[in-house]
């Protein structure tokens, strides 16, 4: 059981991160981000419409592509994205991975979006990023397409958080951590 769980980690993580090793220039890495992000958000404002008229009003947003696999006791997760100043129009390319304990079993791939109130909450999370949070969650396709939505405010006031989900099954109920970062290849 001990060889399968770290055989499954071992290749959950090369499957996770490859994407990071590409020869493409940072240029094309930077764009890919910003045809990341304007998908991630089509896919928000398809499906919570509102998110819209917030995400114009606030100081800042972010968002992530993440895929995720939890494996009975263990659950990794690794992404890619990129924090947008509404202020300035700068784009800050990050980077975000997690991994846990608990229960659960499945593959997930989702995005992120985080809406920031103010300059510090923005900037805290761009310098410092990190969340720790419990979570409980079941993630299952809606439909051929996809598309099931979680909205929910977390960690402090002033940041909101959509959780996208494309196509994922997953049910966990895990104590994880995700840690978001600059990406210093392409800051």
């Amino acid at each position: 059981m001990k060889k399968l769980k770290i055989t499954a980690l071992l290749f959950t993580f090369i499957l996770l991160f490859s994407g990071f090793w590409s020869g493409n220039s940072n240029a094309d890495k930077k764009q890919a981000r910003i045809k990341q992000s304007k998908k991630t958000l089509a896919l928000l404002y398809k499906h919570a419409p509102e998110a819209k008229k917030l995400l114009a009003k606030s100081y800042g947003y972010a968002t992530f592509s993440s895929a995720g696999v939890n494996l009975i006791f263990v659950s990794a997760e690794g992404g890619t994205g990129m924090a947008h100043n509404n202020k300035t129009g700068k784009n800050i390319y990050m980077n975000m991975a997690s991994a846990g304990v608990g229960l659960g079993l499945g593959v997930k791939d989702f995005r992120i979006v985080f809406l920031f109130a103010n300059k510090k909450i923005f900037d805290n999370f761009v310098n410092k990023g990190w969340e720790a949070n419990a979570q409980a969650d079941a993630a299952a396709k809606a439909s051929e397409h996809g598309g099931a939505v979680n909205a929910s405010v977390t960690v402090a006031p002033g940041m909101r958080i959509y959780k996208l989900t494309k196509n994922g099954l997953a049910l966990q109920a895990t104590i994880q951590g995700t840690k978001y970062w600059k990406d210093s290849d392409l800051n």
